[in-house]
């Protein structure tokens, strides 16, 4: 595993919740870090098939783009009962039909109505999970992934205003409240130099990231 022998990298996003949550996550650790929009860089299409082939191709853009480390998440909800869609198209679901930008209470509503046609009424029915995969990508093209995962249900109507994407209709397993209805703080769950996984499927992927490359070794 190739270790992290910088304090600056990039934040290979442009999506503004993702990265107020990782600029929290790094913090700790003294990282300087922009992101990829600071750099005034664009997106690059995400067709991959996997979270990991999505978080590379936004990691490496950045990281060739820069010539710095880039870190990038691609992360999505999966429900069972939807044959663990959306999946690598969480955000797509999202998207206004005028292409104006993206509706994530209209994407609750849809992730809704498919479980409600799959007759998917009651908590046994409605399981899912909330999927995150970081990659640390160098401009020379090698890459390290870090992948958390939390078990949760989907409930409705949305619960809460915190977070952000489909955070309202999200309860983890054990906890009565979403992670709508959560702090950042209760979200993540996790300090640095703890080793603790973390409550979020972000934190859980960080934690592994900073265990691997932040660390003393």
């Amino acid at each position: 595993m190739r270790r992290l022998d910088t304090t600056r990298i990039v934040v290979a996003t442009h999506n503004k919740g993702k990265l107020a949550e990782i600029s929290e996550l790094i913090a700790p650790y003294g990282l300087e870090a922009k992101s990829a929009g600071d750099y005034g860089l664009p997106e690059p299409p995400e067709d991959g098939t996997t979270f990991e082939e999505n978080a590379y191709t936004k990691a490496f853009a950045a990281a060739l783009a820069t010539g710095l480390p880039a870190l990038s998440d691609d992360s999505g909800l999966c429900v069972d009962a939807l044959g663990g869609e959306p999946g690598v198209h969480t955000a797509d679901w999202a998207e206004k039909p005028d292409g104006s930008g993206r509706d994530f209470l209209m994407a609750m509503r849809t992730v809704e109505d498919r479980l409600q046609e799959q007759d998917a009424t009651t908590a046994d029915k409605r399981a899912g999970r909330f999927v995150a995969v970081l990659c640390l990508a160098w401009p020379d093209g090698h890459a390290e992934y870090f992948r958390g995962e939390v078990e949760g249900t989907l409930v409705w109507p949305p619960r809460g205003d915190r977070g952000f994407g489909y955070d309202p209709v999200f309860k983890p397993d054990g906890y009565d409240q979403t992670f709508g209805e959560m702090s950042a703080g209760e979200k993540h769950a996790w300090e640095a130099g703890r080793g603790d996984l973390g409550l979020s499927h972000r934190a859980r992927a960080f934690a592994k990231f900073a265990t691997a490359m932040l660390e003393p070794a």
